[in-house]
């Protein structure tokens, strides 16, 4: 595992098969607990090319371990972190804004990928912020831009956001009550940026949870990827068990009069 630099106190805890973990405790009393989780990404390869070395990507995320803050990186995020790793290459030179970041892994592998990054998550929440810019100083990224937006609020942070070509979230559609402001967030976006693409991993919870409705009024399409497709339809991904039985969906949504490009032809 690489340097962890975050002027805290870092202590090993345990290092299983899957996922090295460190204990990171602060100097002084203020502030969460948090531990520093290893994702692995590293490209499959056939037969023919088992000699050959295989690209790989680690990323480091500082997980928070205080109950009250509930924050660690969620099987979804892995998901989709894996289908940036899957599609780097056509990464470099476009820029990503990942909604609802948390821990931020999804838009740490695409910064690492060579995309201009801008991390957000909700205004109301400071710490959650402050989680994005842990994982950000952890994997030494100094250019990714970390601004607050809450879903459903016009405000100036999302007025002054540069043009996108990519949104990312992973599990935003956790609450009902939530779907219509990340949905009328992502449709201020594309209307902004009508090329623009939201790529999303949700898991399913409910069979009676649906964005179909809210995709039709606001005038968006969405597009299914197998996991299958992206080497995602796993029980392990980036060295990392997707803990419990979890149905992970994967889609991409767009503005419904835009066309769409298969990624997978990049």
């Amino acid at each position: 595992m690489g340097e962890v630099s975050t002027g805290e106190e870092v202590r090993v805890i345990g290092a299983a098969d899957a996922v090295a973990t460190r204990e990171v405790v602060p100097m002084c009393d203020e502030g969460p607990r948090f531990s520093v989780k290893e994702y692995r990404f590293v490209e499959e390869q056939d037969e023919q090319e088992r000699e050959e070395p295989r690209p790989e990507l680690v990323v480091l995320i500082p997980e928070v371990l205080d109950s009250q803050y509930g924050m660690y990186v969620w099987p979804c995020a892995v998901v989709l972190a894996q289908y940036l790793w899957f599609h780097r290459r056509m990464l470099p030179g476009k820029r990503i804004l990942e909604i609802g970041a948390g821990m931020s892994l999804p838009g740490i592998v695409a910064a690492k990928c060579g995309a201009e990054v801008i991390l957000s998550d909700t205004e109301e929440l400071p710490q959650c912020l402050k989680n994005c810019e842990r994982s950000c100083q952890i994997n030494n990224l100094l250019g990714v831009h970390i601004i607050g937006l809450t879903w459903g609020q016009i405000s100036p942070n999302l007025l002054s956001l540069p043009q996108v070509d990519i949104i990312l979230a992973s599990d935003v559609f956790f609450e009902p009550e939530d779907f219509e402001d990340v949905i009328t967030t992502v449709y201020f976006l594309m209307k902004r940026n009508p090329d623009a693409q939201f790529w999303t991993t949700y898991q399913v919870r409910s069979s009676d949870w649906s964005i179909e409705a809210l995709l039709y009024k606001w005038k968006l399409k969405n597009i299914h990827v197998p996991l299958q497709s992206f080497n995602a339809d796993k029980e392990q991904l980036a060295t990392s068990p997707l803990p419990g039985r979890h149905t992970i969906e994967m889609m991409i949504i767009s503005l419904a009069g835009a066309s769409y490009t298969s990624v997978s032809a990049s």
